[in-house]
C-alpha cells in the first residue's frame, strides 16, 4: 500500500511516533515499524528498548522479569578479550601452573563425560528453583565471616540484575568467581581484595563489582556462561558496540598491584566504547526531545487551526442566524405594513363624507402632521371622535402609531373619547389638532 493509505487511519501523534521510531531503530520498512509500535500499544520507549534488547541477544522486555528466567547473553569472544595468565615469577611456578591447568582441564572433561553418561542412564530430577540474590548474599556472608569486612563494595543482586544495571548506567562490570577450598582463591580474598588500593580502585563510580561462589547455583551458571576454568577468576564485561561483551579476564593468582594494572589496562582499552555509547544516548535523547517538541508544536498548530476553524464556523453560523432573523423581522414588518394598508383601505370607506361649507353645525379641523404638512377638513359637530381618528389613520401623511392632541391647553384625544361627539369633546368651530408620531 502507498504511504497515504498506510497512514490514513493514524492520528498526527501516531505518525510522529512512527517516523521517530524509524529514526531511532534504523528499520527501513514502515509497516514493520507500525507493527512493532502497535504490539507495544504505541509506547515508543518500550518499543525502542525491546528492539535494542533483541539486537543484543537479550530476552524481550515482555518475556518476563522473573529471576528464574535466562540471564542476558554476554558475547564471549576471545578475539575481543584481554586474557591475563597467572604471574610467572620463575620456571617452577610456570611449570606448576601448566601442570595444574592440564590436570584441571582433564578432570573437568572427565567429570563432564561421566555426568553426561550417567544422565542418559539415570536422568536427574529437575533441579529446584533457587534464589540468585540469596546466593550472592550467602557468598558475601561467608566471605566476611572468613576474611573480614574490608573489601570493595559488592553488588548485592543477581548476575542478571548486575548486567542490566551496568548496561543501563554504562559502567564496567567486574566479576569475581570464588572457589572454596582453593588456596589461590583464599590468598586472593585475604591479600588482594582487602588491599586499600584495590578497594579504592573498585569503588569508583564507573565500576560495578559482583562476586559469587562457583559452588552455588548462581555462581555455577555464571562460570559456565563465561567459560571459567581456573580460579580465582576475574572478568570484565562492558557495553561494546551495543552488546554486553566480555572484554577481559584473568585467571589464577595475582598481586594487588598487578590486579589493578590489568584492570586499568582493560578499562583504558574499552573506555572509548562507553564514551561512544554515552554520546549516542545523549544524541538519541536530544533527537527524541527535539522530535517531541516538534510533535507538540505540530499538535499545537493543529489545535490552533482547529480553534480558528471552529471560531470561523461559529461566526458564520451567527451571521447566518442574524441574516435569517433580519429577514424574518423584515417579513414581519412588511406583513404589518400590509395589514395596516388593508385596514386603512377598509376604514376609509367607513368615514362619512365631508359636509358642505354652508351646512350649519359643521366645524373645520386643521391637522398638523409631523412633517409640518397642514390638512384641513370639515366634520359635523355631531360626528364621533372616532371619525377624526380614523381620518388621521387613513391619511397617507399620517404615521402608523400616533396621538391627536389640541394645542393649548394640550389635551389628547384617546380611545375613551372615540364615542363622544366632536362637540362633547370640546372641539370648536375651527380647531387645530397636532398629530404626534409615537414611533419617533
Amino acid at each position: 500500500m502507498d504511504q497515504e493509505d498506510f497512514t490514513a487511519d493514524l492520528c498526527a501523534e501516531q505518525i510522529g511516533k512512527l517516523f521517530q521510531f524509524q529514526d531511532l531503530t534504523g528499520i527501513e520498512s514502515l509497516p514493520t515499524c507500525r507493527d512493532v509500535l502497535q504490539r507495544h500499544h504505541w509506547d515508543i520507549e518500550s518499543a525502542v528498548q525491546d528492539q535494542l534488547n533483541l539486537r543484543e541477544g537479550r530476552p524481550s522486555v515482555f518475556a518476563g522479569t522473573s529471576e528464574t528466567s535466562s540471564a542476558p547473553t554476554v558475547l564471549v569472544d576471545p578475539t575481543r578479550q584481554q586474557i591475563f595468565n597467572p604471574e610467572a615469577s620463575g620456571t617452577g611456578n610456570f611449570l606448576s601452573f601448566v601442570i595444574d591447568y592440564i590436570l584441571r582441564t582433564f578432570y573437568n572433561t572427565f567429570v563432564s563425560v561421566v555426568r553426561f553418561t550417567w544422565s542418559l542412564v539415570w536422568p536427574e530430577p529437575r533441579p529446584p528453583i533457587t534464589d540468585p540474590v540469596a546466593d550472592v548474599g550467602r557468598f558475601i556472608q561467608n566471605y566476611e565471616s572468613m576474611y573480614g569486612s574490608e573489601h570493595p563494595v559488592y553488588y548485592r543482586g543477581s548476575y542478571r540484575q548486575a548486567l542490566n544495571d551496568a548496561k543501563q548506567e554504562l559502567r564496567f562490570l567486574v566479576i569475581y568467581l570464588h572457589q572454596n577450598d582453593q588456596t589461590d582463591c583464599s590468598n586472593f580474598c585475604s591479600s588482594v581484595l582487602p588491599n586499600s588500593n584495590v578497594i579504592s580502585f573498585l569503588n569508583e563510580s564507573n565500576i560495578l563489582f559482583w562476586a559469587c561462589e562457583q559452588d552455588l547455583n548462581e555462581g555455577n551458571r555464571v562460570a559456565t556462561a563465561l567459560q571459567a576454568n581456573v580460579y580465582p577468576y576475574v572478568a570484565v564485561v562492558v557495553l561494546r558496540e551495543s552488546r554486553m561483551t566480555l572484554v577481559g579476564r584473568m585467571e589464577g593468582p595475582v598481586s594487588p598491584e598487578e590486579f589493578i594494572r590489568r584492570l586499568r589496562s582493560v578499562f583504558e582499552a574499552n573506555e572509548a566504547y562507553l564514551i561512544a555509547a554515552r554520546a549516542e544516548r545523549i544524541e538519541r535523547s536530544f533527537n527524541q526531545s527535539l522530535r517531541e517538541q516538534q510533535d507538540r508544536a505540530y499538535l499545537e498548530s493543529l489545535r490552533a487551526d482547529e480553534e480558528k476553524e471552529q471560531i470561523k464556523r461559529e461566526k458564520e453560523n451567527q451571521e447566518q442566524e442574524e441574516r435569517l432573523l433580519q429577514v424574518r423581522l423584515e417579513e414581519i414588518e412588511q406583513a404589518h405594513k400590509d395589514e395596516l394598508k388593508k385596514q386603512k383601505v377598509e376604514m376609509l370607506a367607513s368615514i362619512p363624507q365631508e359636509p358642505p361649507l354652508e351646512e350649519p353645525g359643521s366645524l373645520t379641523i386643521v391637522f398638523i402632521m409631523p412633517g409640518g404638512i397642514r390638512i384641513e377638513r370639515r366634520f359635523a359637530e355631531m360626528s364621533p371622535v372616532a371619525d377624526v381618528l380614523n381620518f388621521v389613520f387613513c391619511h397617507p401623511s399620517s404615521p402608523d402609531i400616533f396621538e391627536v392632541a389640541t394645542n393649548f391647553p394640550k389635551r389628547v384625544l384617546n380611545v375613551e373619547d372615540r364615542n363622544k361627539t366632536l362637540k362633547q369633546a370640546g372641539l370648536q368651530k375651527r380647531e387645530v389638532l397636532f398629530i404626534n408620531d409615537l414611533d419617533s
